[in-house]
């Protein structure tokens, strides 16, 4: 990689990235326990991204994702507990057990969804930072979305007005190949869709998703870039869902063969080698990392578990945001 990164830096990846893995093998444990209703999208295979992107951002930077939400929005530090209450649909959850799954929200954690609809996000992660450059903060968005998304007609209104308006948003796609089963080659002549940018003089690249320190350097230029007035940039992040498009789907149109050789390329064992073989990293302080993590998920399920159901009057309430126009003439 172009940057020499600490030992401080790969541990914090490894955790962090570990901690998304573990959360989502369970998640998809308790669904099969029936624990865990509805849809259920897991990130298992693409955790360098939110790593990555993580040092590569600040706290007051936002992100805004699609459905398969629940790593990035740990990443972002909406609590293990939050997140696992959620999917239970309890009270606790950071949606307050009303969104699921697929609209995780956190305020104060910047973190803005957890959206159901294929490439909405992409319209309101450009609003966010519409705002942002309306109130003149050196706040930046960053905005997911799957290759799938890619083929909304949304994502082309919003690049034309993003770059007209230099808004300060980095467009990441995160493709995994399939969309929702089906290949990116059998739904578009354009392969590269990190060249979609160009349309609209944009710039776009694309980047290894398999590797912390790739998603870092990519995501640094391109939120320099924004921060400095410059506009948006598209990256297309190349990475790989280890599991199904959701728990629905047994992923028949890949093979043995593909997903084996992807997971030769797994970030969390890629990370763990280089912490062993260049920083010297013990096997004790290994897992005492991994114990650490083990702990938090367990205490995420308990804490899920013994958590209340909302209340019934909660079904009224976060549908409409209640305010006063007195610019507004009756």
């Amino acid at each position: 990689m172009a940057t020499k990164f600490s030992k401080e830096t790969y541990l914090y990846w490894y955790e962090l990235m570990l901690l998304m893995r573990r959360f989502e093998e369970k998640a998809g444990q308790l669904y099969g326990m029936q624990k865990i209703r509805g849809f259920c999208h897991l990130y298992i295979g693409q955790e360098a991204i939110g790593a990555g992107c993580m040092t590569a951002t600040t706290p007051d930077d936002i992100f805004i994702t699609a459905y398969r939400d629940h790593a990035l929005a740990i990443a972002k530090g909406v609590s293990a507990k939050s997140c696992m209450a959620e999917l239970f649909g309890k009270a606790t959850g950071c949606s307050k057990g009303k969104g699921g799954s697929m609209h995780f929200f956190g305020l104060k954690e910047r973190f803005f969804g957890g959206h159901g609809i294929v490439g909405a996000q992409i319209g309101t992660g450009a609003g966010l930072a519409f705002s942002e450059r309306y109130l003149d903060t050196q706040n930046i968005v960053l905005c997911f979305f799957g290759d799938g998304a890619a083929r909304q007609g949304m994502l082309h209104e919003v690049f034309n007005m993003a770059m007209l308006w230099k808004l300060p948003v980095v467009f990441i796609c995160e493709n995994n190949n399939y969309a929702m089963g089906t290949s990116v080659a059998r739904t578009s002549n354009v392969l590269d869709i990190y060249k979609l940018a160009d349309a609209y003089d944009m710039p776009g690249d694309k980047v290894d998703g398999m590797l912390p320190e790739a998603v870092h350097d990519a995501v640094t230029r391109a939120v320099k870039r924004a921060r400095e007035k410059g506009g948006p940039t598209l990256l297309e992040v190349k990475t790989y869902r280890y599991k199904g498009h959701s728990m629905s789907d047994p992923a028949k149109y890949r093979s043995k063969e593909e997903m084996e050789e992807y997971k030769l390329q797994d970030p969390i064992e890629t990370t763990l080698r280089k912490l062993k073989e260049e920083y010297k990293i013990s096997d004790k302080d290994i897992e005492a990392i991994n114990e650490r993590v083990k702990a938090q998920v367990e205490e995420a399920v308990q804490f899920a578990e013994e958590s209340p159901w909302p209340d019934d009057s909660e079904v009224y309430k976060d549908v409409y945001a209640q305010q006063d126009y007195p610019f507004i003439m009756d």
